[in-house]
């Protein structure tokens, strides 16, 4: 295939939109039907969870150390005043992500601390005076998402976090706006083309950097800066035909760029650390401006981009938490249930915050049911048995184990096959500069 043809412009427009096309399906979702144990709610609104995250939350990688709030909101009507309680000390996140997956500022004990404030959000290109003493945090695209991480210590923490849930707001900074919302793409285009169409219609409505627009154009051929009617509803077969092929090759290119690279170690668990670095151009408060949390490239910028959408949508800079996975033990052989495993801790996960161990089945990626309740386990779960050195040995298996101290230290796993993921919220140097390694899991 010549550079430039319709099967390849539609692989390089998948990596390029599937962020954009990902992350607004699941904006439409949360308004319909929510997200796990948040109900579905209006634009500029907080919906909260009043549980950790179950199997039952459907979302790729989702976390069972914190409870969610989130917010999806439309800018169109004008800034949005954010009140956000004093939290005394714990832990927390309001992660502000734009329409495109890029993080774009941070509110938190990491980056601003936890006593009570109040910030204004506003639209792109906005050029009003914010209220006296309020800091202003300017989204790149008028729909935008905050994603709110509270620490909790477990059923008994919920009505501390649920009070704190309750004094977290959202109000207009001039009430009577009236919001554009999200358009709709033409219904009448076949299911085979509807990303491409989906792509088309929210790239005009949310524009992305003045340096992506440049890209954008080399996409015209295949209709995506079409702005009137779609040209897929009824193209020439051959060409919708080539642009159904390449749509295949570009979900593969993000599909195998999400595998462990070769090469790797041999039970190294896959850390990457710059995952969440493909925002180049909107870097507000909380976020850190550094050449090491860039990607420099900005083509390679893409593909981290969809990789990051497929793994773990609204994920967080590694400066914030850091995510590690593996499917394979210390001898390289696949996890799974048939087996029992050991993960020994000789030196801790260095953290500032926390670190957990939460079970994820494949391929989906999603908590996994299991009779004792446990979906994740770290330095916050009550009864860890530490060995007298210090050291801890976590136990990862299906059936619980008969040993007590055992039992303590037990991340039950499903039957099949299971990708655990090790999280460390506020990272330490160690771990940031990659001289810290987590251990390998080692079959018992």
């Amino acid at each position: 295939m010549a550079d430039g043809t319709p099967r390849t412009l539609a692989a390089d427009a998948y990596v390029y939109g599937y962020p954009l096309v990902c992350d607004l399906s699941m904006v439409g979702t949360f308004h319909v039907s929510g997200l796990g144990a948040i109900g579905p709610g209006p634009f500029n609104t907080f919906g909260h969870a009043d549980e950790l995250a179950t199997p039952a939350s459907h979302f790729v990688s989702v976390n069972n150390d914190t409870v969610y709030s989130a917010a999806q909101l439309d800018l169109s009507g004008g800034p949005l005043l954010l009140h956000v309680p004093d939290t005394a000390g714990a832990y927390y996140v309001l992660q502000f992500i734009d329409a495109w997956t890029n993080n774009f500022a941070y509110i938190g004990r990491r980056s601003t601390g936890t006593g009570e404030q109040t910030w204004l959000i506003a639209p792109p290109h906005w050029h009003g005076t914010p209220p006296a003493g309020v800091g202003v945090i300017t989204a790149p695209t008028t729909v935008a998402t905050v994603a709110a991480r509270f620490a909790c210590d477990g059923p008994e923490d919920l009505p501390r976090v649920a009070a704190l849930q309750r004094k977290l707001t959202l109000a207009p900074l001039e009430p009577g706006g009236i919001l554009a919302g999200i358009p709709e793409p033409d219904p009448d285009v076949p299911e085979e083309l509807r990303l491409l169409e989906q792509l088309r219609v929210w790239a005009a409505a949310f524009p992305p950097a003045e340096a992506d627009l440049a890209y954008q154009q080399r996409f015209a051929p295949i209709g995506l800066l079409d702005d009137d009617r779609s040209p897929y509803r009824d193209g020439p077969a051959e060409w919708v035909g080539a642009l159904v092929a390449g749509l295949a090759d570009g979900r593969e290119r993000v599909e195998a760029a999400t595998r462990p690279a070769e090469g790797r170690p041999v039970g190294e668990w896959n850390v990457n650390l710059h995952l969440f670095d493909y925002n180049l151009d909107h870097l507000g408060p909380g976020t850190r401006d550094e050449p090491r949390f860039r990607i420099a490239d900005r083509r390679a910028a893409y593909l981290t981009r969809a990789v990051a959408a497929r793994m773990g949508l609204w994920g967080n800079h590694a400066y914030e938490a850091v995510y590690g996975n593996t499917y394979d033990d210390a001898e390289g052989k696949p996890l799974t249930g048939a087996h029992a495993y050991t993960l020994r801790f000789d030196e801790l996960p260095p953290v500032d915050g926390f670190w957990s161990v939460t079970m994820y089945g494949v391929p989906e990626y999603y908590l996994v049911e299991n009779p004792a309740g446990r979906y994740s386990i770290g330095d916050r779960t009550p009864g860890l048995v530490y060995a007298p050195d210090g050291s801890l040995t976590l136990v990862i298996q299906r059936e619980r184990p008969a040993d007590p101290a055992e039992a303590a230290n037990w991340l039950p796993a499903p039957e099949g096959g299971f990708r655990p993921m090790i999280r460390l919220y506020e990272p330490g140097t160690a771990v940031l500069d990659g001289t810290y390694r987590i251990p390998p899991i080692r079959r018992k």
